[in-house]
């Protein structure tokens, strides 16, 4: 699989899911190595911040919507049926201590990975409940935030550390599933995220915060 920053070329290809687990190399920048520093917005490490905080904001919100229109028996069973201890998600061992480089490659596996997610829930919410605008605004809006961060790690692999190939894993798709599994599975990955976001922005901020 090649995909190449938003800000370039669209991470469409990240919208497509195949089986469980799926690994694949993300091939940040065409060519050999680093185009420079020709992808990098002046702002873009005070862009990434906010962007972080922006998910770690909405993200609670984001699955709260998301639960209210699914219906029974997701509203009142949401703990058992949501709990995401039995689907695949990145592992995420990094911490504030971290070196700024692991950290930035953690974070890019992590976001490639729920970009995609995203883009297999919006699909089938927007079959299952397509009058549901609320719902899907949100989560077009989540995603192009992801994107918009995926591009910006991009620009700082490429540019502090000469990065531009980063192994990447995807979740499971839903397709050809019932709609009861369909929902379960969006609602697991949203209650996924919102912990880990939360540690994500933790972890990342202090690293992306003015000297």
């Amino acid at each position: 699989m090649k995909f190449v920053p938003a800000g370039v070329v669209p991470f469409v290809a990240l919208l497509l899911l195949q089986r469980r687990p799926v690994a694949g190399r993300a091939l940040l920048v065409t060519g050999s190595g680093c185009p420079g520093h020709s992808l990098c917005r002046s702002n873009v490490q005070e862009q990434t911040r906010r962007q972080v905080a922006l998910l770690n904001a909405t993200a609670q919100d984001l699955f709260s919507h998301y639960l209210k229109c699914q219906g029974e028996p997701f509203n009142s069973e949401s703990e058992k049926l949501c709990n995401p201890g039995s689907i695949f998600f990145p592992a995420f061992r990094v911490n504030r201590t971290s070196e700024r480089k692991e950290v930035m490659v953690a974070m890019y596996k992590l976001f490639a990975f729920l970009n995609a997610s995203l883009g297999n829930i919006t699909r089938d919410q927007e079959e299952l409940n397509p009058t549901a605008k609320d719902l899907l605004d949100r989560l077009h809006n989540t995603t192009k935030t992801t994107r918009g961060l995926i591009s910006n790690l991009t620009c700082l692999l490429c540019k502090n550390y000469n990065i531009f190939q980063v192994d990447v894993s995807y979740g499971e798709s839903s397709k050809g599933k019932s709609t009861f599994k369909k929902k379960q599975q969006g609602c697991q990955v949203l209650r996924k995220y919102v912990q880990v976001i939360a540690q994500a922005a933790h972890v990342l901020l202090p690293h992306l915060s003015p000297p």
